[in-house]
């Protein structure tokens, strides 16, 4: 099967039809565009990622205070069925 790899005449071929479209002056600033391009996609990806994460422990803490109430609400139910027995 034939893979999909770029090797070193395909990129060789791609440099040059990219200094002739663009010249050589603005390559660096096409560079620094790219680079800070993928810097702030990887930054929002990372945010995204924390917000995901935040969310989630958000969410387990709600469902242990869910369960500690219940818990301690089926606790006193049976105290005061205790309680109440015992008074009789």
């Amino acid at each position: 099967m034939y893979e999909m790899a770029l090797g070193y005449q395909e990129l060789l071929i791609i440099l040059v039809i990219v200094m002739v479209l663009f010249g050589g002056s603005r390559l660096p600033q096409l560079a620094k565009a790219l680079g800070q391009s993928k810097r702030a996609f990887k930054d929002g990806q990372d945010e995204a990622e924390e917000e995901e994460r935040r969310y989630l422990e958000e969410r387990r803490q709600a469902r242990l205070r869910a369960a500690d109430v219940a818990s301690s609400t089926d606790e006193s139910v049976g105290a005061d069925k205790y309680t109440a027995d015992k008074t009789r």
